[in-house]
Order: C-alpha cells, then sequence, then structure tokens
C-alpha cells in the first residue's frame, strides 16, 4: 500500500533530501541538488522508479520513530516476532560528495533483514549498468556515479541490487552510497559509525545557536532544523519543498512544489533564532505546475 506524505522523515545534507518511509524505504533522493534528477522516484511511482528499502524480511512498518535529539538523524525500530531492529538514517553535511549512511542494529533476538537497491536514474527512467568487487557495487549511467558500500554482499537482480542477511543482538550492519562524477575516483571507506555520530554533533551544534528558550522551545528547533535541511547552502535559498511535481492537493495541480536550488532567494534572518525567517514564494511553470514525473503525464492540460 502507498505511503503518504506524512510517512515519510527527511534526511538531507543542504545540498539535497531524502525521504525515509515508515516501511524503511528511501523513495525519494535528487543527487547531487535538490534541482536535479531523481535517482530514487518510487515516490511518484512505485518501486520500479527507484527506492533503497532496509527493513525486516517480509515486510513490516516501523513501531517508532525519532530523531536523535536535535540533529537530522533519523532513527526507526521495527519490531518483529522474531526481534527488534532500529535503523539509523542520516546525510552528512556535504563535503565532497553527497552521501547516504545507513546503519541497522539489532537490539533484542535474531531477525532477518533485507536491503533492496533500485537504483533509477532520471526520475525513474534511466537503469544504470552495475559493476561489483567484493562489498562494492557501482552503478553508472551517463554523468551519474552512485557507489554502494556495505558490510553484507548485494546481489545482482537484473539492474537491482538484493541482500539477505540476519543480526543477532548486538550485531550491526552499515551501509553508505555516494553519488560521483564517472571521472572522480573511486571513493574512500568511512567508518559509517563514526560519520553518523560526528553527523549528529554538527546539527546538534547548529541547533544550540538558536537563543529562543521559551515554551515551545523543541518545535521551534526542529523547524529551524527542518528549514536548514531545505536551504542550498551555496545560495543560501530555501527550496519550495525537497520534492518536485507534486501537486498542491490530490489530483489538482496548485502552484507545484518544484524546489530549484538555484532560484530561490534567501530571505531575511531571524535575530533571535539565527536563521532565515521566511520561505521564498515557490516558481510556477510554464503551466502552473511541474510536468515531469515517472507516475504518468501531468494531470494538468
Amino acid at each position: 500500500m502507498p505511503l503518504q506524505l506524512e510517512d515519510y522523515g527527511l534526511i538531507g545534507d543542504t545540498h539535497t533530501a531524502a525521504l525515509v518511509g515508515y516501511d524503511g524505504s528511501i523513495d525519494w533522493l535528487c543527487v547531487p541538488r535538490f534541482d536535479s534528477g531523481a535517482c530514487f522516484a518510487a515516490l511518484l511511482g512505485d518501486e520500479r522508479h527507484g527506492r533503497w528499502l532496509l527493513a525486516p524480511a517480509g515486510g513490516h512498518r516501523a513501531s517508532g520513530r525519532r530523531y536523535r535529539g536535535d540533529s537530522l538523524v533519523l532513527e526507526t525500530d521495527f519490531t518483529t516476532a522474531d526481534g527488534t531492529v532500529r535503523v539509523v538514517d542520516c546525510m552528512p553535511v556535504r563535503g565532497e560528495r553527497p552521501d547516504v549512511y545507513r546503519r541497522v542494529e539489532c537490539l533484542s533476538g535474531r531477525v532477518s533483514m533485507l536491503s533492496e537497491v533500485v537504483i533509477r536514474l532520471d526520475y525513474g527512467k534511466v537503469a544504470p549498468w552495475i559493476r561489483d568487487t567484493g562489498r562494492r557495487s557501482t552503478a553508472l549511467a551517463g554523468p551519474d556515479t552512485l557507489t554502494l558500500d556495505s558490510d553484507v554482499e548485494h546481489d545482482r537482480d537484473d539492474s537491482d541490487l538484493v541482500a539477505h542477511f540476519e543480526l543477532a543482538e548486538g550485531q550491526h550492519a552499515e551501509f553508505r552510497l555516494t553519488w560521483s562524477e564517472p571521472r572522480d575516483q573511486p571513493p574512500k571507506h568511512v567508518d559509517v559509525g563514526a560519520a553518523i555520530r560526528r553527523t549528529e554533533q554538527w546539527w546538534h551544534d547548529w541547533a544550540s545557536q538558536c537563543r529562543y528558550d521559551g515554551r515551545y522551545r523543541d518545535a521551534v528547533v526542529r523547524s529551524l532544523i527542518t528549514l536548514k535541511a531545505m536551504t542550498y547552502q551555496p545560495s543560501g535559498g530555501i527550496v519550495a519543498a525537497p520534492t518536485t511535481s507534486l501537486p498542491e492537493q490530490l489530483g489538482g495541480c496548485g502552484t507545484g512544489t518544484t524546489g530549484s536550488a538555484g532560484s530561490a532567494t534567501p530571505p531575511s534572518p531571524c535575530s533571535r533564532c539565527s536563521m532565515p525567517a521566511t520561505k521564498p514564494r515557490p516558481r510556477r511553470g510554464a503551466n502552473g505546475c511541474c510536468a515531469r514525473s515517472p507516475a504518468g503525464p501531468n494531470r494538468c492540460s
């Protein structure tokens, strides 16, 4: 059953963002920028249009989900008949390249897990060529290269990557997906657990600059973190939304929620929160909405 928008959590690196569903699937990610083509676009179609599922085998919805303190590190818990696991997701604040870090930890029992990586470039249109080297898989298509490093081996299913594995209490498995250009040097291996902790600390340090200490501080800080995640760091512009081609109303067109990394102008800052205070108005396309969607033709005429 398709997820609703409210079933997704946001992670990002201040250049782009991903949406993580209650079922453990990343259904939206544009790389390397907010306005780049999506490599995971199941949000607008289905799993054939690209996603990365990391969850207990057999299909389970989360039993709990939260952000770690004042950060954009997302934790999703799954409870099965055999035990409980936690999936930790984040994108480190942008360095050389965009990265997605995922870590699954077994909290109790012994749980069978599934990692299913369906990469489809250009909003679900292009299936990449896959090259395997041990526990590293590289997906290549035109100007895009995506490299998957993991603690478990993924088997190829046509142009998809699938891994079945088990974790016992106290065990964990780590995953990293990196975008690069074809001529770039292959990404170096990293300690994903340590990188997640550094990302959490970065967000805590940034959020600590907020000087508001009123009754609604938690809600204010969470809103600031979300706006920061939707701010394109090189220009300071805030995207209208991390997604694209979604109508304002179900079945309608409205203004569209196009996210352009270069078009938004930075609003005036809020001195109390050390953060821009307002969002810019999203720009309309020629017909009032964005027409590109892998799930089918535009509904606007």
